[in-house]
């Protein structure tokens, strides 16, 4: 046995403690700064497609029950489909999911077509409309204040009723072919 050497336990210091709880945090901040936007995105997608499924229900009651669709609304749900909307929906409908977005009901008579849209700001406005746009892989360069995410019902949807070539949009509900122009 030696004696004169003593045993020593050796732990962290509060300096290096300190470090290493500063690094954590910033690794905190950093990932919460990229995933929260990322999931955001993906709850706005998933609730557009959760209230046009409920809105879609609603019209497909209403043609049944009165044969027809009903008149086409700007930028608005029309009124009607209110008796058959139920829960959550049936007082009131939200605003869409997105940040200044609005729900729009389009029945285009001359075109065949009735769909629901979700319209990013006022027709012209597009410099506002960039800044409302979803952060998703399909809102192109060539998206303007005519462009819009829609549910469509009946005929060829499309984003805007005028000139499809330069609107560019995404539909909820076309399956993998969800992009018209």
């Amino acid at each position: 046995m030696r004696y004169g050497r003593k045993l020593t336990k050796r732990g962290f210091s509060l300096i290096e403690l300190v470090i290493i709880l500063a690094l954590l945090g910033i690794l905190a901040v950093l990932t919460y700064s990229y995933a929260v936007p990322k999931y955001r995105e993906r709850a706005n997608l998933t609730r557009g497609v959760a209230e046009t499924s409920a809105m879609a229900n609603a019209l497909t009651l209403y043609v049944s029950k009165y044969n027809d669709y009903p008149a086409d609304v700007n930028r608005d749900v029309p009124a009607g489909i209110k008796e058959f909307l139920k829960g959550q929906y049936a007082d009131t409908w939200p605003d869409a999911p997105w940040p200044g977005s609005v729900y729009d009901y389009d029945r285009w008579d001359d075109i065949g077509v009735v769909q629901i849209s979700v319209r990013f700001c006022p027709a012209g406005d597009t410099p506002t409309c960039k800044k409302n746009f979803p952060k998703e892989s399909w809102v192109t360069d060539a998206w303007d204040s005519n462009s819009s995410v829609y549910y469509c019902l009946k005929g060829l949807c499309r984003s805007h009723q005028s000139q499809p070539v330069n609107h560019p949009g995404h539909c909820l509900n076309c399956g993998g072919s969800s992009q018209f122009y």
